[in-house]
């Protein structure tokens, strides 16, 4: 096992279960909710094969990471990443961030700057404004969100994989379908959070990040699949791209929120594309191992 320690909570540290494997420039994969460092296994392979050093880890409170009570925010969840890089004494990193994972990217190089960050990439991202507010008419409606904490609350298991048939489209007529067993899966992963950091992490998407995308200066590439059920695109991506104009954008048409496994070839192409590799096209066993 690995754990880096990046704080304390009374008498217990706070310690970040990750993975370090293969050599190169590095990656550092960043988790989306309910999830864990577990849900990039289709990306992971491929990179690996490519070359890259890939390090994923699991958020506070989510996977084998230590599950305080504290820190469910997005200046925290910066931090850790920072404490992580710094241990690690990793450079020239790309940061990869899915859904809550793409906010950790923007408040991180706001606050600690990019000097040891070459790239970013935002897949189903949660920026740049979520809430919707009288300065932001193109967010979600906070009802939503305290519905799903009192879902959460209420029921957590029974909630979560409700969550995750929206998360994935699943059954929508037409649409890519993901197997019953990707979504048992994805329950699993996330049944092994703690309840506390499922619902304190709810209120960590309120936070406005254009702020923080403005000292992006780094390259880019942003990934959306327009029938995302969770991070609407015209909220979400298609503002991003707007804020970051010389970004790459990718949007996958009709791809849902889980775009990892819906649509694992086409985001394993952009994102090795994008990573400065040469050849254009894969076959589907090299893009799936």
């Amino acid at each position: 096992m690995h754990y880096i320690e990046v704080g304390t909570e009374n008498s217990a540290t706070v310690d970040l279960h990750y993975q370090d494997h293969g050599s190169g420039k590095p990656v550092i994969l960043l988790h989306g909710w309910p999830l864990n460092e577990r849900s990039w296994e289709n990306q992971e392979a491929v990179l690996l094969a490519k070359g890259f050093r890939v390090i994923s880890y699991a958020r506070r409170g989510f996977g084998e990471s230590s599950k305080p009570a504290t820190g469910y925010n997005y200046d925290t969840f910066a931090e850790d990443l920072h404490r992580i890089i710094l241990k690690l004494d990793l450079r020239e990193i790309t940061l990869v961030g899915f859904s809550m994972g793409t906010g950790e990217i923007a408040r991180y190089i706001s606050a600690y700057g990019s000097d040891r960050i070459e790239k970013a990439v935002f897949i189903s991202g949660i920026l740049p404004a979520l809430l919707k507010t009288d300065g932001n008419l193109m967010g979600v409606e906070k009802k939503v969100f305290d519905d799903m904490i009192k879902k959460c609350i209420e029921n957590r298991p029974t909630f979560i994989k409700a969550f995750l048939k929206d998360f994935y489209s699943h059954g929508a007529l037409g649409l890519k379908d993901v197997s019953q067993e990707v979504i048992d899966f994805s329950w699993m992963l996330a049944m092994e959070a703690s309840a506390i950091a499922t619902v304190k992490s709810i209120d960590s998407w309120l936070e406005d990040f254009r702020s923080d995308i403005v000292k992006i200066k780094i390259p880019t590439l942003v990934i959306h699949g327009s029938g995302d059920k969770i991070t609407p695109i015209k909220a979400t991506g298609e503002r991003l791209k707007e804020m970051l104009p010389e970004a790459q954008y990718l949007e996958i048409a009709d791809g849902p929120h889980g775009l990892l496994a819906s649509h694992a070839n086409e985001v394993n192409a952009a994102l090795l594309r994008f990573l400065g590799e040469a050849r254009a096209s894969y076959t589907e066993t090299e893009l799936r191992h």
